[in-house]
C-alpha cells in the first residue's frame, strides 16, 4: 500500500505550504479534528504537515484544497514568488510527489483577474495517482498529451491518451492519473475556473 505523504526536504515552497496550511486552518477557526473530519485525513498527518515534519502527497494535498475550495494551483500559487505577466522557464515552480512519481511545474500560475492557469504534468512510468473528489467541482481541465501515454479516468470513463491527443472536460467527481509506461508521460494541463 502507497503511503499519502512523503519525508520533507528542506526546500522552502515546502516550508511555506505548511504554514499556509496552517494558516488557512486557523482563518476558518478550525481544530485539527474538524479538518480531519472534513478531510478523511488523520490529525497526525495533518498535524505533521502543518508543521513541515512531513511534504503532502498530490492525492493527499487535493483533499485538503477541496475543503479550502481551491485548486492546488492557487494553494501552490500562494506560497510561491508573486507571479509575473512573463513567466520566465528558469521562473516556473515545481513541485513533486516523489511517492507517486508526479512532477508538477506551473507554467503559467493563477493571476489575479484571470481564470486560466497552465501546468505541466511529468508522471514516471507505473505512476498512478487518485483523486477522491475535485478541489473545485465544475472545473474545465484541457489536458494534452506532450509525450508518452496517460490514462486518464473521469466520470468512470477511462481515456488512453497519447502524444499529441487532448481530452477536455469538468471535473465532478474522481478522477485518476495513470502512466502504464514503458515510458514516463508528459502532458500540459490547461485549467479554466468555473
Amino acid at each position: 500500500m502507497k503511503h499519502d505523504v512523503s519525508v520533507l526536504a528542506a526546500d522552502p515552497v515546502d516550508v511555506r505550504l505548511a504554514a499556509r496550511l496552517a494558516e488557512l486552518r486557523a482563518e476558518r477557526g478550525w481544530t485539527l479534528g474538524e479538518l480531519a473530519e472534513r478531510t478523511g485525513i488523520s490529525r497526525s498527518t495533518l498535524s505533521r504537515a502543518e508543521r513541515a515534519e512531513i511534504s503532502p502527497t498530490a492525492s493527499l494535498l487535493n483533499r485538503i484544497c477541496a475543503v479550502y475550495q481551491r485548486t492546488m494551483s492557487q494553494l501552490l500559487s500562494e506560497v510561491e514568488a508573486e507571479p509575473a505577466q512573463v513567466v520566465r522557464a528558469t521562473d516556473q515552480a515545481e513541485w513533486m510527489d516523489s511517492a507517486s512519481g508526479f512532477v508538477r511545474r506551473s507554467v503559467s500560475p493563477p493571476l489575479a483577474g484571470l481564470r486560466g492557469e497552465i501546468v505541466e504534468g511529468r508522471l514516471e512510468a507505473g505512476a498512478d495517482i487518485a483523486y477522491d473528489r475535485p478541489s473545485v467541482p465544475g472545473l474545465e481541465q484541457h489536458i494534452w498529451v506532450l509525450g508518452g501515454t496517460l490514462h486518464l479516468t473521469t466520470q468512470g470513463d477511462e481515456h488512453v491518451l497519447n502524444s499529441g491527443d487532448c481530452l477536455r472536460f469538468r471535473v465532478w467527481g474522481p478522477v485518476r492519473f495513470h502512466c502504464p509506461g514503458p515510458n514516463p508521460v508528459r502532458y500540459a494541463l490547461v485549467v479554466v475556473a468555473p
